[in-house]
């Protein structure tokens, strides 16, 4: 991808896990909806690393920052695409409305 000539834009639409999660989205533009979530960790797994115990899993993925409005404050993602009331997979034509205009806005910005 890195000899393409055209920009590249990332939408990451449903979870992703794991570095490898991170690492195939490589693009001059990542969006994320707004609902999502990227663990580059699961949070149980943390949670038996760091305490021993799964017990703690909501602490874990509190400071793992897996959410779309975390990922965009540390960089990770430019633009938090928002999804219609219910979610995207309640209103698939609505969500690919908002995401055509999202895309298109977004690709005068190369």
């Amino acid at each position: 991808m890195a000899r393409l000539k055209v920009p590249i834009i990332i939408v990451i639409i449903g979870e992703g896990a794991s570095g490898g999660a991170l690492g195939i989205g490589v693009g001059d533009r990542i969006l994320m909806l707004g609902e999502r979530l990227v663990l580059r960790h699961l949070p149980e797994s943390c949670s038996s690393i760091l305490w021993r115990s799964w017990n703690y899993k909501e602490q874990a993925a509190e400071a793992l920052q897996l959410t779309a409005e975390d990922l965009k404050k540390q960089g990770i993602i430019d633009v938090i695409v928002p999804e219609p009331p219910g979610g995207a997979h309640r209103s698939p034509e609505k969500m690919a409305e908002i995401l055509k205009a999202m895309i298109l806005g977004n690709s005068s910005r190369f």
